[in-house]
């Protein structure tokens, strides 16, 4: 017998998610994660963790179940279209939205923004970063519908906050207010002010105070409060990209773009928009979250063997050597006698060898790489 109940749970269950849509920001170059990634072939493209699946596959993977696969996006550079293709077989070509030039999440969001708004004037968007971590994915998705549900009601501009677990300065922080009495969700705030990476004494009173949350870059919002906030926050910006709504989902979006991106500036959506805002919320979230924006930062989520080393790997040989994390090819054998707190990282012929209290270094070593050795080891 043909269960009609069980078809418009179904219906129903689609057609609310035809207007949830994803934006994933990948045209980064992640060069603090150097030698594994270059301008080439970037984070977001490797298989940091050693899973099978790369960063921009998890992303996407996560994504899907809350959004209809035709309804995420991604913006990418334009000479990473290819890899994008490669890696995310499903995705809809027109569905890569490709930037002339790197300027930062301010130009990602707007252009993204502004197209999917002329494809749905209701749509409520997530915005994520292509190259992060989060474990508890369950909750995570749980934590963005949430947020969908206010983004809706309201036209709030929603950040997810992870409760901060250590006096971090590599991220941002976010200090909140009391919750929204108006809300069910009693992990939704209202924010204060934002701080951009801290010193250290400053990170420990933030961690102390108890009110202050790490802010993880990822976004919910509908497109119309989002375009309201440029357009109002940051109207140099919003008139280069409101300039191209004749433009969107046309064969001359492409021209548009190249235009635009030459006159736009370098800037966050931080700056442009979320500082500025007073309707901005953020909700707390306990959802294993890591940006992996160093070798340090992977290290605490690699499996550990019984001197702590980090190994991604299946033939390195250890001795007398402890907290150390190795990520070498699979066919590459590694012999390590005598090291502590070091970084050995191989690929695609390059051996970086670095302690890791000192991986902030890592893009002076780059750079000095460019100048002295060339474009092509970097």
């Amino acid at each position: 017998m043909y269960d009609f109940k069980v078809t418009l749970l179904n219906y129903t269950f689609f057609t609310i998610m035809d207007k949830y849509y994803g934006i994933i920001m990948a045209g980064g170059i992640g060069s603090r994660f150097w030698p594994m990634s270059t301008s080439q072939h970037p984070k977001q493209f490797l298989d940091v963790l050693g899973s099978g699946e790369t960063l921009i596959q998890q992303t996407y993977n996560r994504l899907i179940k809350l959004c209809k696969p035709n309804n995420i996006f991604v913006v990418t550079s334009k000479e990473y279209k290819n890899l994008v293709k490669e890696q995310l077989s499903n995705l809809p070509p027109e569905n890569i939205l490709t930037e002339p030039a790197r300027k930062n999440t301010g130009p990602c969001v707007a252009y993204a923004s502004y197209k999917i708004h002329q494809l749905n004037p209701n749509a409520i968007t997530l915005v994520a970063p292509s190259d992060h971590l989060i474990k508890k994915e369950d909750t995570f998705v749980k934590a963005v519908q949430s947020c969908f549900k206010k983004a809706e009601a309201d036209q709030s501009l929603i950040t997810l906050g992870i409760k901060p677990t250590r006096p971090d300065t590599g991220y941002g922080y976010i200090q909140f207010v009391d919750n929204d009495l108006k809300d069910k969700d009693k992990r939704i705030f209202k924010v204060k002010t934002f701080t951009e990476k801290p010193d250290h004494q400053m990170a420990k009173f933030f961690l102390e105070s108890g009110d202050f949350l790490w802010n993880s870059g990822i976004f919910i919002w509908s497109t119309k409060s989002i375009i309201n906030a440029i357009e109002t926050h940051d109207p140099e910006l919003g008139n280069i990209f409101k300039d191209g709504i004749k433009h969107y989902n046309t064969s001359t979006e492409q021209q548009f773009i190249e235009t635009a991106y030459a006159t736009c500036k370098n800037i966050s959506i931080d700056y442009s928009v979320m500082e500025k805002a007073k309707n901005v919320y953020v909700r707390s979230s306990i959802i294993g979250w890591s940006d992996l924006g160093t070798w340090g930062s992977l290290y605490t989520h690699i499996d550990k063997d019984k001197n702590r080393n980090a190994l991604v790997g299946k033939n390195v040989m250890t001795y007398d050597s402890k907290n150390c994390i190795v990520h070498v090819p699979t066919d590459k054998l590694v012999v390590l006698q005598g090291l502590e707190d070091y970084i050995v990282v191989e690929s695609e012929g390059v051996l970086m060898i670095c302690k890791k209290e000192d991986e902030q270094q890592i893009r002076n070593f780059v750079n000095d790489v460019k100048v002295n050795k060339g474009e092509k080891f970097v």
